[in-house]
Parts: C-alpha cells; structure tokens; sequence
C-alpha cells in the first residue's frame, strides 16, 4: 500500500518545478543560452553525471509504502505484529479476501537494497572481514571458554577456505567490472544511435565524430565518467553481495546501507530548504528593490533583526519545541519513520527561514538597479501595472541570481545538516543521514584500534556529493553571471 510522506510530495514537486523551469527556459534564449555554456562544459557534463547516480538513490528512497503481509500455511499461526486491514477488492468481503499490511514503511531502495538490510551482524566488524572486530567469550569443543573474534553471520561465510578471501574479492570485482561495461556499451550505442539520428549522420561517422570531442557536448567525458559510475556500482554490488564492503556499526548494521541511505536525507536538505527559501527571497527582494520607501524600509528591518538572531539558536530552539510537540502527542504518528519525517520537514523549514535574507539583499540591489532602466520607466509612463512590469521586466532579469544562488547555497546545506547531526539538533536519531553516521561515530574515535570505517564512509559519501555541486556551481555562476558572459 503507497505512503506518501511529507517530504515525498515536497521531493516530486520539487521535481515537476525543475521540469517546467527547463520547459520555460528552452523557450526563451536569455535563460537557454546560459544552459548551453554549462552543456558545453566538460566539468558540468561529469559532474552532472555523477549527481545524476545520487538522484536516482534519492528518489528511489522516497517510494515509500506498506508491505503486504502474506497469510501464514500453518493453521496455527503465531501473533501477527500490528496490521493495517485494507479491503483489496470491496468493503464487503469477507476477512479472507482482505490484504493485510504492516505498519512497517520501506521504501524501494529498501527492497533493492533487502540482503544489505537484513544481513545484521552482531557488533562491529571491519570492512571485508569475516570476523567480529571485538573479542568475545567462545566456547570451546571441549566446553572451555576462550576469548576470541567469533566468525560472522553473513559477511564471507560463502568461503570454503578464509585464505582465499583476497582472490574471492579481486574476481566479484572484475565480475562487477564486467557488468558495468556491458551495461555502459548498451547506453553508449543507444546514445550514439539517438545523436546519429538528430544530426543525420552515418552510425560510425557519429561514433567517431563524438569519441574526439569534435561535437558541442562533450559526450566522451560524460561517458567516460558514466563507466567510471557504472563500474563501481557494480563492483560495490557483487561484493556487497558477499562482504560488508564498508564494514559494519556498534549494532551490527552494514555501514554502506546506511550510506546509500544517507543520500536521501541530504537531498532533501538542500532542496527542499530551497524550496522554503525561494518564495519569500524573490517576493520580498523584488518588492523592496521595485517598490523603495516605506515597503524597502520594513523588509530590510525584517531581515536585519532576523539575521541578528543566531541561526544555531533560533534552530536549536525550534527543534525542542517540536520535540515537546511529538513527545505529547505520540498517537498522531503511526510509525517512526512518518516522526522522524515531520523532523526532517520542520527542520528544512528552519534552515530556510533562516538562510532566505541572503538572495533577498542581492534581489534588492539587483532590482533597485533594474527600475531606473529605461524600458522600465518607459513602461510606467505608459500605465503598465506594477505586476506586469515585475512579472516581465523585473523578475526574468534577476533569475540568473537565483539560479546561481540555489546551486551554491546547495552543498553548504548538505554540510549544514552533518554539522546540525552531529550536535544533535539536526534530524531524527532514527534516520539515516551523514550527521548521524558522524555523531555515531566519534565516540569510537577513542577506542583501541580505532573504529574509522562509519567516519571515512560518510565523509566519502558527502565529500563526493559535496564537490559534485561546488563544480557544478562554479560553471553555473560563469554561464549565468552577465559580466563573465561578456568577458568571454
């Protein structure tokens, strides 16, 4: 049975948003040919790949629904956990032709990713070990007890002979390789086929023409960074399969599930705090800079005395209150996952109502520069209304800022959330993020030998993500910043 969070709904309307801003500047040249540039950039073309992988794991995650409980064979069955009881067919049928479903939410990460999920071990255990980290009292044959590091549950108990374990790994990897190349010549000869077909151009001749760079996209980096992607996706999956690639936490659970879990929660954070964002930056920055005297006066009081309230307060400070709100009405919240989702939701709003002030000073300027140009005035001369001067006067002209500013305010809130995690006023315990992974974390910094595998995991995870979009970012800036345009 579908779920749908909060957040979800937030995610994929984010989504039709992007959509129709795409749609609306392929139709006008001022926003297109700035997108050109970026195209025309290999280090856009390979970053935008790679933030492509984590947007498929982000929104694969946010599928959430109810598992379907399956009857039990036996005639005597054992206590069912609580279920949802959905009617499949009418409202009349009988309790046999009823589906039953848990109250348990996952996702369709969660099924893709099911042998990582329920393959928990019992405590630490490094990466590609077949053995805990820790010792522990084992039983002897003779029924002595000696101290030891017990053999894992799951990870490398496929091998017959430990001794092997190297060789085991170096074929699930080639293997892994293997089809991350088949699957890359697959799209490679469909992308070559679809860019032969728009130019006109001979299979071979197309293939060629692309290899050495001779076309306006760069193809030969995306795809030599999309067999890079693909290659090590699948490498981590075929010894994923057999090994906990990243080891494993204090409680036994594989640290590369939490990883790829991770993803969506600094998704959210830096989209959806956009989100939050966007509407009172472009609406009150437009307003003042248009408008001046008295309305420029009361908006820049209104994010002068915000911007002297310390944001990790201000946040801190939110977070208990709902805190308190949750922990006294606990019944409103059918699972933890739609708790630590309200979280998630309050927190994002947080983040945005305290990072808006920014964009709205640079709209201002930017705004009050643009009324005193002369097809501005002439309009006003002419009694256009003020809304039909904003709408197409003022606010096409002041989108590159925002576009510049939304990708580069986007990893400083994937950092923001780690930071926020980490001293325990960021997101849900019980959720997945970096931050948590980190906090988690430092406390096992201290033991002897060191735990490091969650650490280096999450900051491998972020760090990728994290430069992806400061790349990004700098392209973005140069192709939208009418100054840089000129120059070059």
């Amino acid at each position: 049975m579908p779920v749908i969070l909060a957040t979800d709904a937030l995610i994929f309307l984010v989504v039709a948003v992007a959509l129709g801003y795409g749609a609306y500047a392929a139709q006008h040249e001022h926003l297109r040919a700035p997108w050109r540039r970026v195209a025309r950039s290999p280090v856009a073309v390979a970053t935008l790949v790679v933030i492509a992988f984590y947007v498929v794991i982000g929104l694969l995650d946010s599928m959430h629904f109810h598992p379907r409980i399956e009857p039990m064979a036996t005639a005597e069955a054992p206590p069912e956990p609580p279920v949802l009881p959905i009617d499949a067919d009418d409202q009349t049928g009988t309790a046999s032709t009823r589906a039953k479903y848990s109250t348990q939410v996952l996702s369709l990460l969660d099924v893709i990713l099911s042998d990582l999920r329920e393959r928990q071990e019992k405590t630490f255990s490094a990466p590609f070990a077949t053995h805990l980290f820790v010792k522990e009292p084992m039983e002897q044959p003779d029924g002595s007890i000696l101290r030891g590091y017990p053999p894992l549950e799951h990870g490398g108990t496929h091998l017959a002979d430990p001794s092997r374990r190297g060789f085991d790994i170096a074929v699930r990897t080639l293997l892994g390789v293997i089809k991350g190349l088949l699957l890359w010549m697959a799209l490679t000869a469909a992308l070559v086929w679809l860019v032969a077909h728009a130019r006109g151009q001979h299979y071979d001749a197309a293939a060629r023409t692309m290899w050495r760079g001779r076309t306006d996209v760069p193809w030969r980096v995306a795809l030599i960074t999309l067999a890079v992607m693909l290659c090590t996706s699948f490498a981590a999956a075929e010894l994923a399969a057999g090994y906990h690639i990243l080891g494993t936490d204090k409680v036994g659970e594989d640290v590369f599930y939490q990883s790829l879990k991770s993803i969506r929660t600094g998704l959210v954070i830096g989209t959806l705090t956009t989100l939050v964002m966007l509407p009172a930056a472009v609406i009150l920055g437009i307003m003042a800079g248009y408008f001046r005297g008295l309305t420029d006066d009361m908006i820049q009081y209104l994010y002068t005395t915000l911007n002297s309230i310390p944001g990790v307060l201000l946040i801190a400070a939110a977070i208990l209150m709902l805190q308190v709100y949750m922990t006294n009405n606990a019944e409103a919240f059918a699972s933890l996952v739609e708790r630590a989702d309200l979280r998630l939701l309050f927190l994002c709003i947080i983040l945005g109502v305290t990072s808006w002030t920014g964009l709205c000073r640079l709209l201002r300027g930017e705004s009050l520069k643009l009324r005193e140009q002369d097809y501005v005035q002439a309009a006003l001369s002419l009694g256009v209304g003020h809304g039909t001067i904003i709408a197409r006067h003022i606010l096409p002209n002041v989108l590159h800022i925002v576009m510049i500013t939304v990708v580069l305010d986007f990893s400083g809130l994937v950092l923001a959330e780690a930071v926020l995690s980490y001293v325990n006023i960021g997101v849900d315990p019980t959720m997945n993020s970096w931050g948590n992974m980190i906090n988690g974390a430092r406390l096992e910094l201290a033991r002897e030998p060191i735990v490091w595998w969650s650490l280096a995991a999450a900051f491998l995870f972020m760090f990728t993500l994290v430069l992806a979009a400061n790349l990004l970012a700098d392209v973005v800036r140069d192709a939208f910043d009418p100054r840089l345009a000129r120059v070059g």
